[in-house]
């Protein structure tokens, strides 16, 4: 496979692990996984996200919860995703306090993923071109 950019890491987790796990940690150990085990070049971008979460109705309903998505460009082989998904929950339970939901779930980037600035594509738009909606008034 050539030079593929791009993995795009987005990290939900309880607010109730809020200082409970050490996310810069776990981003120094996480982004090098990702990079090798997918074969892409580049960086990582990556978003993290605390957010009141609940794990079905009833009063464990509050059981913290973190959960990793991987995007990446397509042409991977399921295969080779689920082996990084396994990878990466081995890392969350390395960091994450025990007792914890942890999920991942690498997918293909859509077809319409743009990226700027970007080495691979053109600059952005010039304000005014045909890409951009214009708001136009009655006469």
């Amino acid at each position: 496979m050539g030079k593929v950019f791009m993995p795009h890491l987005t990290v939900t987790y309880s607010t109730q692990l809020d200082g409970a796990f050490d996310r810069t940690a776990l981003l120094k150990e996480l982004h090098p996984l990702v990079v090798e085990e997918s074969g892409t070049t580049g960086v990582c971008k990556t978003l993290l996200r605390p957010e009141e979460t609940w794990v079905g109705d009833g009063p464990g309903g509050l059981t913290p919860l973190v959960h990793v998505e991987v995007g990446l460009m397509p042409g991977r082989s399921e295969a080779t995703k689920a082996h990084l998904s396994e990878s990466v929950l081995a890392l969350l339970a390395r960091h994450v306090p025990e007792g914890a939901i942890l999920s991942v779930e690498v997918r293909d980037l859509a077809a319409s993923y743009r990226l700027f600035p970007s080495t691979r594509g053109p600059a952005r738009p010039p304000y005014g071109s045909a890409t951009r909606a214009t708001l136009r008034t009655a006469p």
